[in-house]
């Protein structure tokens, strides 16, 4: 009996031992760096696995970003999208080095083939025909273009190129150029929406759907749009969480259905409040989808004097702003009632209404005479006080005022909105009243910094003129 029982003790003893040495051994592999397993198991050219298996290895990043995308699971590879000919101006001279390396069994010529590392509007048209020429047709696609022909700082030189590159340029995009056989480092990387390309087309899908997984879940949200639309001049993403949308959006945006297929992502149904994205482009009841962001808006808010879309000089849109407005309407009422809807309206437009009136027009009027008079400078700007008052009346305080009333943020609409617009037409008035009555020209700051920007309107926007 002791036999037997020592036997047994023995044998459970080994079956402990066994199972904590497995569980130590599992533990030390949960440890372990694991690598995602992609197995090729459908048609691909030669050249596009030698992409895939370079990049997989060189940029995993990259490659595990396309691998979790729905390009990877619809065949679309990197070849696809980056392909090009060999005559175009942007193909990547450098990268055919990567056909003459010796540590790599894809480093040969037979893998050779010309890319670009830029794809553009027109590459992703090839399979998104429609959301190409929307695009095209937009303020975005166009934003370059549109700043050329308002702004100040490029206009009168007040900023550096380097902080256009910095800063301007990175959201409304640069002229892509190349130097020395490969991009020019003042012009690339750039995702601008309105970036100029080299084969001729405008804009970057990638600044909403960015690399390498062009996400409809990171374009849908908010925080996409916020990347370029915050800050003191236009505000949206802080006024959208201010309203209450934003407040629905951040209690309950963890159980949106935000993978719904395009062209089904439903109010009521995927998401309760709406996002950017759902009002300005995603379909909703009679309202199509559109990656035009110009369509459904009935107001310039962001123009020094409020109008029209079609009435806009710098970029007269090919709409009529009461279609517009009832398509904005449809969108509104999918979980709205319809005199909630018409109410807003009537003190968006009422808002609109009164900015015109009581700021911008009389505050224009004495600006111009203060220029006719030559008690301001015209050859420079932002170098006299006034030059500063009149253009933050606008650019800041009275944008803040319109949109924060347009997108139902009142502290926006009012506290950084109207109230600072009343202060500033008061200091702007005071100074300017004084200086017609006196006729005295305006301090100018003979130092002011850095006002070492390029004039020279772009021909690839103006051609020669």
């Amino acid at each position: 009996m002791k036999v037997v029982t020592v036997a047994k003790s023995l044998a459970w003893s080994a079956v402990m031992l066994l199972v904590a040495l497995t569980a130590v051994s599992l533990a030390a592999q949960q440890n372990l760096p694991k690598q995602k397993e992609f197995r090729i198991e459908r048609s691909m050219a030669p050249q596009a696995i030698a992409c895939i298996e370079c990049h997989k290895s060189e940029n995993p990043g990259l490659f595990a970003d396309w691998a979790h995308s729905r390009h990877a699971s619809a065949n679309i590879t990197c070849y696809d999208c980056h392909k090009a000919d060999a005559s175009d101006p942007d193909v990547s001279k450098e990268h055919y080095k990567q056909y003459q390396r010796s540590d790599t069994k894809y480093g040969k010529q037979e893998y050779k083939v010309p890319i670009s590392a830029v794809v553009t509007p027109k590459d992703c048209s090839r399979c998104h025909p429609d959301e190409a020429m929307q695009y095209s047709r937009s303020k975005h696609a166009n934003t370059l273009e549109i700043i050329w022909k308002l702004d100040p700082w490029l206009n009168k030189g007040m900023n550096s190129d380097a902080e256009r590159i910095a800063g301007c340029f990175h959201c409304h995009g640069t002229i892509l150029k190349n130097k020395d056989g490969k991009f020019d480092p003042a012009t690339w990387p750039n995702v601008g929406v309105g970036r100029i390309n080299m084969d001729g087309s405008k804009g970057s899908c990638t600044s909403c759907h960015t690399r390498h997984r062009f996400s409809l879940m990171e374009a849908r949200k908010p925080e996409a749009c916020g990347q370029c639309h915050l800050g003191p001049d236009h505000p949206q993403i802080e006024i959208y969480m201010e309203s209450k949308h934003g407040d629905i959006y951040t209690a309950h945006g963890s159980e949106y259905n935000w993978n719904a297929a395009p062209g089904t992502w439903t109010a009521g149904v995927d998401f309760r409040g709406p996002t950017c994205a759902s009002c300005h482009m995603s379909g909703a009841g009679t309202t199509l989808g559109t990656h035009d962001v110009t369509e459904r808006l009935s107001w310039e808010l962001q123009a020094p004097k409020s109008m029209r879309p079609e009435d806009f000089p710098a970029f007269p849109a090919k709409t009529n702003w009461k279609v517009e407005r009832e398509k904005m309407k449809a969108v509104c009422i999918q979980c709205h009632g319809k005199t909630w809807v018409e109410d807003h309206y009537y003190k968006m437009d009422k808002v609109v209404e009164e900015y015109n009136q009581n700021y911008f027009i009389p505050a224009k009027k004495v600006f111009t005479e203060l220029n006719e008079k030559g008690l301001l400078d015209k050859s420079r700007f932002f170098d006299e006080r006034l030059e500063v008052e009149f253009y933050e009346l606008w650019h800041h305080e009275g944008r803040r005022a319109r949109m924060g009333a347009a997108m139902m943020a009142p502290d926006y609409s009012w506290w950084h909105g109207f109230y600072e617009c009343k202060k500033r037409f008061n200091n702007f008035m005071e100074e300017a009243r004084d200086m017609l009555e006196h006729n005295r020209k305006a301090y100018k700051a003979e130092d002011y910094p850095n006002a070492t920007g390029d004039t020279t309107r772009p021909k690839e926007l103006f051609g020669d003129k």
